[in-house]
């Protein structure tokens, strides 16, 4: 068996995978037994998330708490904190040929060459995994990492890990196309989606206090 520790970049979950699905409710610990290979035994499990933001959606910093404390139920998942910032910024409107607006969209004419739109960033989340997967390498935390992400910023962590370090790195892919560039150094590629489903947590778990926390409605 392969000490493994599991890595995961919870936006690039959310967005590639989760978003416009009912499987929101992940059992991180479910999944990534499922997904990765038998030989690996999963000693932590580490999730990188940013608080989102309640402007566009106002319940959305509740279920994001209310998921976070059903992950806390798990011992192996620790959960790291990174920024979410949304702003208000002024952006050119894109005038392209093949721009079809909704059928219920008005334009006013003349167009604006510039518009008022919120702009969200990520702050922290991708830096702190990739320098925490680099430095349990070097400690020698793990003989296996398994990373969940289709972002390419990752690339130097994990070949730093893979060249250097001379351990392996699985890459859990939640795109049916991952980027060339993380395969380049990946030893096992693992598609999860055909596991989101499945590892669902119950409706209602019970929490480290005792409390039941339960699955928002609206997921």
């Amino acid at each position: 068996m392969s000490r493994t520790i599991v890595y995961i970049d919870a936006l690039n979950l959310y967005y590639r995978a989760l978003r416009f699905t009912t499987h929101k409710w992940l059992n991180l610990e479910t999944l990534a037994t499922a997904t990765l290979p038998v030989a690996c035994n999963i000693v932590g499990i580490n999730y990188y998330y940013a608080p989102v933001s309640g402007r566009t959606d106002a319940g959305a910093p509740g279920r994001q708490n209310v998921y976070l404390r059903a992950l806390k139920t798990s011992p192996l998942v620790s959960v790291h904190k990174g920024n979410f910032l949304a702003k208000e910024v002024w952006a050119g409107l894109a005038r392209t040929r093949e721009f079809r607006p909704p059928h219920w969209f008005a334009w006013i004419y003349p167009r604006p060459v510039v518009v008022r739109v919120w702009k969200t960033e990520e702050k922290g989340s991708d830096v702190n995994l990739g320098a925490h997967l680099v430095r349990d390498a070097f400690q020698g935390k793990f003989e296996t990492a398994a990373v969940l992400t289709n972002d390419t910023d990752l690339v130097e962590p994990i070949r730093i890990v893979v060249e250097e370090c001379k351990l392996p790195v699985i890459l859990m892919t939640p795109v049916n196309q991952p980027a060339a560039s993380l395969m380049r150094y990946a030893a096992d590629v693992r598609h999860i989606g055909p596991y989101l489903g499945p590892s669902q947590f119950p409706n209602m778990v019970v929490g480290r206090s005792g409390k039941q926390i339960h699955k928002p409605l609206a997921w």
